[in-house]
């Protein structure tokens, strides 16, 4: 009984020490991506500036949301801006003049065609783009490169979804759904690959994911 007891007490040991090896080396990962994107974060923004402004559009291009971190802790998500400066209130509009959107916006929280969207901003979604500010959030550490997608107030739950698994990770800049089809897919289908993610962290789905993620930014799958 005992050396069962024992051996049940190394194994838990063991996992606890794999688990903590996992996320420094996670961390560090973050880091050093965090630095190499905030570095080219500057010539981009150069470009993306530029390109608004040919366009006729002033309004500042960092888009700044708040979004459900690890835990549910809450924080502020950087995003180059893809669509009217108004966005919020114009969807609003949008939501009230039709049903049909209304229904649409509920199942899968966003439009297919949505008029919100700037020429810039389609360029921006079509390359991926417009998620390069989020290595600010890696630096500063509420998010990490690979992980479930973070999502604002209210829409795990208006989608019955589980907060205690998706929220035991760092979300991430890109992840499990992200590479798995992204916006090919339905609401239901996304969190069930969020959530095996959730389920079977590890430095080797990592690194799968970030070489799905290249081969899906390189042939643009899902993206729009």
């Amino acid at each position: 009984m005992d050396n069962t007891y024992d051996f049940a007490r190394k194994s838990d040991r063991i996992m606890e020490i794999k688990k903590h090896g996992y996320l420094f080396i996670k961390r560090l990962f973050d880091c050093i991506f965090g630095i190499i994107g905030f570095i080219l974060l500057i010539p981009i923004t150069i470009i993306v500036k530029i390109s608004y402004i040919l366009t006729g559009d002033f309004a500042p291009i960092v888009y700044r949301q708040i979004r459900i971190g690890k835990d549910g802790k809450e924080f502020k998500l950087y995003k180059y801006r893809t669509m009217v400066p108004n966005a919020d209130k114009k969807l609003k509009e949008l939501l009230d003049s039709s049903l049909e959107l209304t229904k649409e916006w509920k199942k899968n929280q966003k439009l297919e065609h949505d008029p919100r969207i700037t020429k810039v901003g389609k360029v921006l979604r079509k390359l991926s783009i417009d998620e390069t500010p989020q290595f600010i959030n890696l630096l500063n550490g509420n998010m990490s490169l690979v992980g479930p997608r973070p999502l604002v107030k209210g829409e795990l739950d208006s989608h019955n979804g589980n907060h205690k698994l998706y929220e035991s990770v760092k979300p991430g800049i890109t992840g499990w759904w992200a590479c798995n089809g992204r916006s090919d897919l339905d609401y239901d289908e996304r969190l069930n690959l969020e959530y095996y993610y959730c389920n079977n962290a590890s430095l080797k789905l990592d690194i799968l994911c970030i070489l799905k993620t290249i081969q899906a930014v390189f042939f643009r799958k899902g993206a729009k």
